[in-house]
């Protein structure tokens, strides 16, 4: 499905606005009951309501889709008025982590400092943190995983990776003073109070089931069905610290997008290098595991290729207009908000900030739906049990944002997410419900499940408000803390 133009989309909007007023003043269910802000009360029409997913269509001609690194949603949000954050009383948490070098349970705290330690984040420590559903493991692992300033606190250079009883900053927490364009954005927009990592599983992996639903290791990058579910892909990941090369044979989203032609793009760092071999990186670049799509056999067999673009391209084309269906966004090193890379977290927070606020100053504003997340908890405390949907997931909750100018606003969307439900949301509109599916998509692979069609996934057309008026941009400032550039 190709964009329509904007003046029929705008004369769709018109009819949209009519027929949207013979709906009921029901709230829309999620996927697993849940129920967000309603929608106006009803009111009688002559026209015949339209769907959600209609309206969508009339509207939304633009996704974006921002992935930043490692938080967990208690990290960033658990604070958030409204939200299912950490629980507390009178403002002070009442849960409790066991921490073995101070032989006592200890709580999450407020840090207000720019940089964190975290914890370590593969499947075994997504496991040991979850605890069979204790949710208590964090500063064991950081202890583990010999996280400095976890195993010893003495040195003077901990004190701010340390909170008042001595504990790691894998169970700090952040608020609006530390991450306020964030919260603003949750303010103004929908903020998603259980979106869940994909995967028990790091930054690869969930980078993979970003644009595929699947994490796998295969025998032969030339056949899907040698392809089998890896959540580690140790291997893997050297082979792509070196470039690019054919790794992935199962079937990926842009598939299917080319297939039906749908324009998309990966935008990535200025200096980013995914064809082997590459030299040693340097300047702003994006890491491979951030950008696994060059070692998809299906990118390379469709040419598409050219599609990985740089950051400087995105800018451009939303100013002008030009932006594909769909869009993802990465960041570059340093502006990623991993904990151990030792950079600020105003840094990447003022990437995002650009990267919206050009969405929203380009003509396009009108017809955009940004999706903003984080690819895997990054070792820090969340109090919020993972469902478990099948043997690779989901992992522990990660902060989740959607700003459109058809956002509910100022609401907080309680439905069971995961990234899956972004290729829901990008199939249901450009590719009229297609889905991964090995049976269905023409090119079969032994993914072992269709994560698309989980009974528990909501639905982020939930999100939208299509009979409001639109909302206008929040352009806000990249660097609005004190002391930053």
């Amino acid at each position: 499905m190709k964009p329509s133009s904007r003046s029929f989309a705008s004369l769709l909007a018109c009819f949209a606005l009519a027929a949207a007023c013979a709906h009921s003043s029901a709230e829309p269910a999620g996927g697993d009951g849940s129920r967000i802000a309603s929608a106006s009360p009803a009111s009688p029409a002559a026209t015949a309501p339209q769907s959600q997913l209609d309206l969508a269509r009339q509207h939304i001609e633009h996704v974006i889709v921002i992935v930043q690194e490692n938080r967990s949603f208690d990290h960033y949000f658990g604070t958030y008025p409204g939200a299912d954050g950490i629980p507390m009383t009178n403002g002070s948490p009442t849960v409790c982590v066991p921490d073995p070098v101070l032989r006592k349970c200890v709580r999450p705290f407020h840090s207000t400092s720019q940089l964190q330690k975290g914890g370590p984040h593969t499947q075994r420590h997504s496991v040991a943190d979850v605890d069979g559903g204790k949710m208590d493991g964090f500063i064991r692992t950081a202890i583990s995983g010999k996280i400095e300033c976890a195993t010893d606190r003495s040195d003077p250079g901990c004190e701010s990776f340390l909170g008042p009883q001595g504990q790691p900053d894998a169970i700090s927490y952040h608020t609006r003073e530390e991450i306020p364009n964030y919260w603003a954005y949750a303010d103004h927009f929908v903020l998603q109070d259980r979106m869940f990592a994909p995967a028990d599983s790091w930054t690869l992996p969930a980078h993979l089931f970003l644009v595929s639903a699947w994490a796998a290791s295969c025998t032969s990058p030339y056949d899907p069905m040698s392809c089998t579910s890896n959540l580690e892909l140790r291997d893997q990941a050297k082979i792509q610290r070196g470039g690019q090369v054919p790794m992935w044979a199962w079937t990926d989203v842009t598939w299917l997008l080319n297939r039906a032609g749908v324009t998309w793009a990966y935008y990535v760092g200025e200096d980013t290098c995914f064809i082997d071999p590459c030299p040693r990186a340097s300047g702003r670049y994006t890491p491979a595991f951030q950008n696994p799509l060059p070692g998809f056999t299906t990118v390379r067999q469709n040419h598409q290729l050219r599609n990985i673009r740089s950051h400087s391209d995105y800018f451009a084309r939303a100013a002008a207009g030009t932006l594909p269906s769909v869009s993802w966004v990465m960041p570059y090193n340093g502006a990623a908000e991993h904990p151990s890379a030792g950079k600020p977290i105003w840094m990447g927070m003022a990437h995002v900030t650009k990267v919206i606020n050009a969405a929203m100053q380009g003509p396009d504003w009108d017809s955009t739906a940004i999706f903003l997340t984080w690819d895997d908890w990054g070792g820090f405390y969340d109090h919020v049990v993972p469902p478990r949907v099948d043997a690779n997931g989901y992992g522990i909750r990660v902060p989740g944002l959607m700003i459109s100018p058809w956002a509910k606003t100022g609401t907080i969307d309680h439905q069971t997410l995961s990234f899956d439900a972004y290729l829901k949301f990008i199939e249901d509109l450009f590719l009229g419900g297609q889905r991964l599916n090995p049976r269905t998509d023409g090119r079969p692979d032994s993914r072992p499940t269709v994560r698309e069609k989980l009974p528990i996934l909501g639905n982020l057309l939930n999100e939208f408000d299509f009979a409001q008026d639109p909302l206008p941009p929040l352009v806000l400032d990249p660097t609005p803390l004190p002391g930053t550039p």
